[in-house]
């Protein structure tokens, strides 16, 4: 593979355990596709993984071909990527490209799932992309031992309408859900897993002897759409794919197996994690405290806010003090991912460092901007109730 992950134990850090793309480090922070634990390190994530900066060059190219920069990235919370620089000059050349990202139904949708997916609808509109989106119903039926593979294709329908309210229109949006649209995929999965050996699936994802040979065969799967928009369109389409950085060992193989095969490495955009309302580095779907679903009614919405932890201190007269940190803060990193305003954004940072702003008020501000969004989007997704299989991709290519 390129960029090789650098196996060796880290000076600092003895009881760090590396597999080829999976980073579980003992007592600090745990990345896998599985499970995100700990207060993650995302420098040393990206050296473990080998994925590159985001730099100014980079964005500098997505502003000369989009006319702008999205907020998400502008701010830095889309902070790592694969060739992305190589698929905007690719876009300059004037050649075909798609997105591709997805979602693993194993619940409903909180913000945290939403916030590629809002990249995901700007760079459709603004580059005119089709979007490729898989729905993992076959993935989250193998991983979890409780769950019927009913319960998870019946939470792909519902949180494909989460996906929709973004405002797609079927022509743009394709959505795969895997048990019922396998016919397309399964020609290039099988060719993919052909390519795939046990040793190499064992030590990208840690499997053990115990895994199950469905989830062994899924990375097939989830590699095969990367290459669909070319089998489709009979040319070189490579996909862009906004995702967070824990999917990485996923497009670091379908990047390794796609000369064979003739197609078009896919490029990837990562994303740090959203943080957990109490604090974490990520949500837990074990707590639903740590997150804001999208069928939150008002009143929790409002309670999960203002019981949120903060960088403040424990008392208003510390605060006005001292000042507080929104570094450390899920209220601000909330801000920081729903207001346009940079302005408004750096004022509520200096104003939280400064002590002008206390964490009360700055959660009303919160929850005043995300009370907005939801019922907009709540509004948008009963509408498209109904409407799933217009969008899914089997049944535009009968």
């Amino acid at each position: 593979m390129e960029n090789p992950v650098d196996r060796k134990e880290p000076s600092n850090n003895p009881q760090a355990v590396i597999f080829d793309d999976v980073v579980q480090i003992t007592d600090e922070f745990v990345v896998t596709p599985w499970e995100v634990r700990g207060r993650v390190d995302y420098d040393k994530l990206l050296r473990h993984f080998g994925a590159k900066p985001l730099t100014r060059d980079e964005i500098a190219l997505l502003e000369k071909y989009a006319g702008e920069v999205h907020p998400l990235i502008r701010r830095g919370f889309f902070y790592a990527h694969r060739d992305f620089d190589v698929i905007m000059k690719w876009h300059g050349g004037g050649r075909p490209w798609a997105l591709y990202t997805g979602r693993g139904p194993s619940g409903p949708v909180h913000i945290g799932h939403m916030v590629p997916w809002i990249l995901l609808k700007w760079l459709s509109d603004k580059f005119n992309l089709e979007v490729y989106f898989q729905l993992t119903d076959d993935e989250k039926f193998f991983d979890d031992p409780e769950m019927r593979l009913e319960e998870a294709t019946g939470w792909a329908y519902e949180n494909a309408l989460d996906v929709i309210a973004l405002g797609f229109t079927p022509d743009k949006l394709h959505l795969i859900v895997d048990t019922k649209d396998i016919k397309p995929l399964y020609p290039i999965a099988v060719k993919v897993a052909k390519k795939l050996t046990w040793n190499t699936v064992k030590a990208t994802f840690g499997f053990t002897d115990s895994t199950n040979i469905g989830l062994i065969f899924y990375p097939s799967l989830q590699i095969a759409v990367a290459f669909l928009p070319s089998e489709l369109r009979r040319e070189a389409v490579p996909v862009l794919i906004p995702c967070a950085i824990d999917q990485d060992p996923y497009f670091r193989l379908a990047r390794d197996v796609a000369d064979v095969f003739g197609y078009p490495k896919p490029a990837t955009l990562y994303s740090k994690f959203i943080m957990a309302l109490t604090g974490e580095s990520k949500m837990s779907a074990s707590n639903p405290d740590s997150a804001i679903y999208t069928q939150d009614d008002e009143k929790t919405v409002r309670r999960k806010i203002m019981n949120a932890f903060t960088g403040g201190r424990p008392t208003a007269e510390e605060q006005r003090k001292y000042g507080g940190d929104p570094d450390i803060c899920p209220v601000f990193h909330y801000h920081m991912l729903f207001d346009p305003d940079d302005a408004s954004v750096e004022k509520i940072r200096q104003d939280c460092r400064g002590g002008a702003l206390l964490c009360g008020e700055c959660k009303l501000k919160l929850y005043e901007k995300l009370s907005k969004f939801l019922k907009e989007h709540r509004e948008r997704r009963e509408k498209a109730r109904g409407k799933v299989d217009d969008y899914r991709i089997s049944a535009k290519l009968r």
